[in-house]
């Protein structure tokens, strides 16, 4: 096998600071060192993977996100450690999701550019 392992996963956003309260103080991940590529971006570190977000103007074309919450499309996943206070903290923020139940412990939202994330409750 040639791929071992997965490395990160990327990002385009429009508004690098909306996406960083997502994905930073909302989700949690870790900001990490990230070199100056002379264009805006963070990077965030997610266990063993990284999210690496790239800000992008809107003329930059880079394809479009699903228009609804849709779990068929396709999207990242994320481990959560505990379903109900994961489901419970986005609630208070107001994000809309997509729940099944803590025993399957499974739920979608949207990133604030529209990107589909799962977060999974580890067993």
């Amino acid at each position: 096998m040639i791929a071992r392992a997965l490395n990160h996963v990327s990002f385009p956003v429009r508004d690098l600071e909306r996406s960083l309260r997502f994905y930073r103080d909302l989700l949690g991940l870790v900001p990490i060192p990230r070199p100056d590529f002379g264009f805006p971006g963070a990077w965030l570190a997610a266990g063993d993977a990284q999210v690496h977000l790239i800000e992008v103007t809107d003329d930059v074309p880079v394809g479009s996100p699903p228009p609804s919450l849709n779990p068929l499309a396709g999207h990242t996943a994320f481990a959560v450690r505990d379903y109900a206070a994961a489901v419970a903290a986005l609630e208070a923020a107001g994000v809309e999701i997509l729940p099944t139940s803590e025993q399957m412990g499974q739920l979608w939202l949207k990133d604030p550019d529209g990107h589909v994330i799962e977060l999974i409750a580890t067993r």
